[in-house]
């Protein structure tokens, strides 16, 4: 099955990702306020010779979290070691990757809030003093011991950042909200990327590709190395405005950046429910996703492009989505704007 180019979820095609992605502050683009206090921040933490407070990045995927991590070792000089929260399922996992720190190294941890809750317990000691509490024996016979970790920053991402414990959320001493980026920062990432690719994208085209690219960078290079390949095989290898819009359309992301499952999200939540409200499990059963990828892809978006408003009976849609779908209704059957 064709893999989705709108998901939370990272592609095949995006472990490459590395090679295009900014490594410092300067050419980082967008999300100029956690820019410029990220720098702040930075140079006083070496000023003093210390390391970075603990970060907390949040926001929808696709942002840039990932990429800021990377950013912030580069910036401290140090080394960067990832993880990821599903996959620290014990202890032992979590001390494994802990004892492997030198002094001054960045631990990522991606997706953090789905770490369990007796990881975490494991992980406030280190945070706040550096140190790690491990109970070794078998029952009965079990002895705690402490161990001495170097200074560390941790670097914490999470689309929830609500799923979040307060003791974990409180031990970060710098926590950023991403926000989605503005057509026009996407258009100079597009043209960033693909410059680094050897791709020559004309302005127009890559604007084009920045209004259907989900106010996200990460869905922007996505579109910018698919357009790619119909300008290498039908065209002339140039990507100019034709070749975009002919592309774009062939991957079905319309003029607003809504995709097949988005179209079938406010398709059902019109047709099948009378535009709500109704509940996001009966919306995700209808048309056979899961609550997560409705949740932390699909929804999102459409709320921040208001083509769905959030109510305490549930999902309803409003009157752009009638407009986008070209359907045609009375007033009364959907939600007006505040």
């Amino acid at each position: 099955m064709e893999e989705r180019i709108i998901t939370s979820e990272k592609l095949s095609t995006d472990y490459n990702e590395i090679n295009i992605r900014p490594e410092f502050l300067d050419d980082y683009v967008g999300q100029r306020e956690i820019k410029e206090n990220l720098r702040v921040f930075i140079k006083a933490a070496k000023m003093r010779g210390e390391v970075l407070d603990h970060v907390l990045l949040y926001g929808p995927p696709g942002l840039g979290k990932t990429t800021l991590a990377h950013i912030i070792a580069n910036e401290m000089g140090s080394n960067i070691k990832t993880a990821s929260g599903p996959s620290i399922e014990k202890s032992g996992d979590l001390a494994a990757i802990l004892s492997t720190l030198e002094p001054g190294d960045i631990l990522f941890i991606d997706e953090i809030h789905r770490m369990p809750s007796y990881i975490e317990e494991i992980l406030y000691p280190a945070m706040e003093d550096f140190e790690m509490d491990l109970v070794i024996g078998s029952e009965g016979k079990s002895r705690n011991i402490k161990i001495d970790l170097p200074p560390f920053t941790l670097v914490g991402a999470t689309t929830r950042a609500g799923d979040l414990s307060s003791p974990l959320r409180d031990r970060f001493g710098i926590i950023n909200k991403l926000e989605y980026y503005t057509d026009e920062e996407l258009a100079s990432i597009i043209k960033r990327t693909s410059h680094v690719l050897g791709i020559e994208i004309e302005d127009d085209a890559a604007m084009e590709l920045a209004n259907r690219s989900r106010k996200t960078p990460r869905v922007a290079n996505r579109l910018c190395k698919r357009v790619r390949d119909f300008a290498l095989v039908e065209g002339d290898g140039v990507i100019n405005l034709d070749i975009a819009k002919r592309s774009l359309d062939r991957l079905k992301i319309d003029k607003s950046g809504l995709d097949g499952i988005d179209i079938e999200y406010l398709t059902s939540l019109i047709t099948k429910f009378n535009g709500g409200p109704v509940g996001v499990e009966t919306i995700a059963t209808s048309i056979g996703e899961e609550i997560t990828t409705i949740e932390d892809v699909v929804e999102p978006f459409l709320l921040q492009e208001g083509f769905v408003k959030r109510t305490r009976s549930g999902r309803v849609a409003t009157r752009k989505a009638y407009e986008h779908l070209n359907i045609s209704t009375n007033v009364g059957l959907f939600a007006e704007e505040d």
